[in-house]
C-alpha cells in the first residue's frame, strides 16, 4: 500500500526527468554524502530504498531528505512540502533575498559637489572597459585594489555630484558594468562575499537605470559564482531569474551568455538534459545576434567562448569523449598572452583526458597547465589545479603522474 504516493511520484519524476536509473540516483546521493561526511549503507541497499520512497511504501528519514535535495539540486522544501502548496519561489523572491539592505546608491541629501556632465561618465566607461581589458591578461591579485577604487570613485560622484537625470542614468550604468568586473575580479581573487556584495551593488545600479540586459549579466555573473563555490540549486534557479529578467529583446550575445550560464549551472548539478538544453539556446542566440546592438561589455562572447562551454559542460558531466576533441581545438587558438584562460582550459583537458583513461597525456597537460599559471595572481587557476591534481592522483602508479606529483610537490 502507498502511504506517500505524492511524496513517490515526485522523488520519480525529478529522476526520470533527469534520465537516471534508481542505481544512477543512489550514486549520486552516495556522492553528495561522501562530501558531507555521511556514511552510508551498501549500494544495494540504497537503491532498494529508492524504490520504496517512489512506490511511497517510506518517507526518506535523515539525512536522507537533506542528500535527496542536494542529489537534484532542489530546495529541501519544494521536493518534500505541500505538493499544493506553490513549488518554486518567483523571481521576485529570489531577488529579495539577494538585495542588499538599505541603498548604497541613495544621494547624500542635497547634492553639493561638482556638476557632472556626458564627458565625465564617458570617461569613467573607458576606465572600467580599461579593467575589462586588463582583466583578460592579469589575475584577479593583481587588478582588485584598481578595481574597487574606481568602482568606489563612480559611487561617490553619483551620490554626491550635480547631475541631469539622463547623465544619472549613465552613471548608474556604469557603477552597475564597474560591479560586474569588480566583483568578477574580487571572484578571481578568491574573495566570494566581497565578489557577491559587488555583483549585489551593481545589480541595484542596474535596475535603477533601467538597463535589464545589465542586470541580467550581472545575476548571470552571480550564478556563476554560485555555481562553482555554493548551493548549485540556488545557482540554477539565480540564472533562469537573469534569463527572465532579460527578456526576448537584448541582444543575441547577452542571451547566450545567459544561456551559458544556466547551462553551467545544470552541469553543476548533474542535470544532463538541462545542460544540453541551454547550450542549444545559447547557440540560437548567438547565432541572431547583430553585432551593432551589444553593449561593449559583451566583446568576448563568441562562438569560440560557447565551445568552451559546452566542453566544460561535458567534462563536468564525464563525457570524455566529447569533451577533448571540443578542448583541443578550442586551445589551438589561445595563445600563452591569455595566460589565466588557457590553464584553466588545460586543467579541464587534463580532467577529461584522466575521465578517458589517458593518464600520460593528462600528466603532460598538468605539467604544461601549472608551469603556465605558477606566477599567475588568480585563485581560480590555483583552484582548479587542486581539483586537476585531485582527479590525478588515483593514477600515481603511473610514471609520467607520479613525475608530475614529484616535480610539484607543494601544489600535490
Amino acid at each position: 500500500m502507498s502511504k506517500f504516493p505524492a511524496l513517490g511520484a515526485r522523488l520519480t519524476r525529478e529522476r526520470v526527468s533527469r534520465g537516471w536509473s534508481q542505481r544512477q540516483l543512489a550514486k549520486k546521493v552516495s556522492e553528495v554524502a561522501a562530501e558531507m561526511g555521511v556514511s552510508m549503507p551498501e549500494r544495494t541497499s540504497l537503491v532498494k530504498s529508492i524504490g520504496n520512497w517512489e512506490h511511497g511504501r517510506y518517507r526518506p528519514r535523515d539525512p536522507y531528505p537533506m542528500l535527496l535535495s542536494h542529489a537534484f539540486c532542489i530546495d529541501h522544501d519544494v521536493l518534500f512540502g505541500d505538493p499544493l502548496m506553490p513549488s518554486l519561489r518567483s523571481p521576485a523572491d529570489i531577488l529579495a533575498a539577494i538585495m542588499p539592505e538599505g541603498d548604497p546608491l541613495a544621494p547624500l541629501g542635497a547634492r553639493s559637489g561638482r556638476r557632472i556632465g556626458p564627458s565625465t561618465v564617458s570617461d569613467l566607461a573607458a576606465r572600467v572597459h580599461g579593467l575589462r581589458l586588463a582583466d583578460d591578461l592579469l589575475g584577479g591579485d593583481d587588478l582588485i585594489d584598481t578595481a574597487f577604487r574606481e568602482l568606489g570613485a563612480a559611487v561617490r560622484l553619483y551620490r554626491e555630484a550635480a547631475h541631469a537625470e539622463e547623465v544619472g542614468r549613465a552613471l548608474l550604468t556604469v557603477i552597475g558594468e564597474g560591479a560586474q568586473i569588480a566583483g568578477w575580479i574580487a571572484s578571481d581573487a578568491g574573495r566570494h562575499e566581497e565578489a557577491a556584495r559587488t555583483y549585489k551593488l551593481g545589480i541595484s545600479a542596474a535596475r535603477e537605470a533601467g538597463d535589464q540586459t545589465l542586470e541580467s549579466n550581472l545575476l548571470g555573473s552571480l550564478a556563476y559564482q554560485i555555481a562553482n563555490t555554493g548551493d548549485t540549486g540556488e545557482a540554477a534557479a539565480l540564472a533562469l531569474v537573469a534569463l527572465e529578467v532579460m527578456g526576448s529583446h537584448s541582444p543575441g550575445r547577452a542571451r547566450a551568455l545567459a544561456w551559458d550560464r544556466l547551462a553551467w549551472a545544470h552541469a553543476r548539478c548533474g542535470d544532463a538534459q538541462g545542460a544540453m538544453r541551454a547550450l542549444g539556446e545559447a547557440n540560437v542566440a548567438l547565432a541572431g545576434d547583430r553585432d551593432e546592438e551589444s553593449p561593449p561589455y559583451l566583446y568576448w562572447v563568441e562562438a569560440g567562448e560557447l565551445q568552451v562551454m559546452e566542453a566544460r559542460v561535458y567534462t563536468e558531466l564525464h563525457r570524455p569523449l566529447r569533451a577533448v576533441p571540443l578542448l583541443t581545438t578550442v586551445l589551438a587558438r589561445y595563445d600563452a598572452t591569455h595566460a589565466r584562460e588557457l590553464a584553466l582550459y588545460l586543467s579541464w583537458l587534463v580532467v577529461a583526458l584522466a575521465d578517458a583513461n589517458e593518464p600520460e597525456e593528462a600528466a603532460r597537460t598538468a605539467a604544461r597547465m601549472l608551469d603556465l599559471s605558477a606566477d599567475l595572481a588568480s585563485e581560480r587557476t590555483t583552484q582548479r589545479a587542486r581539483v586537476m591534481l585531485g582527479r590525478l592522483k588515483s593514477y600515481r602508479d603511473v610514471l609520467e603522474v607520479r613525475d608530475l606529483f614529484s616535480r610539484y610537490p607543494l601544489t600535490a
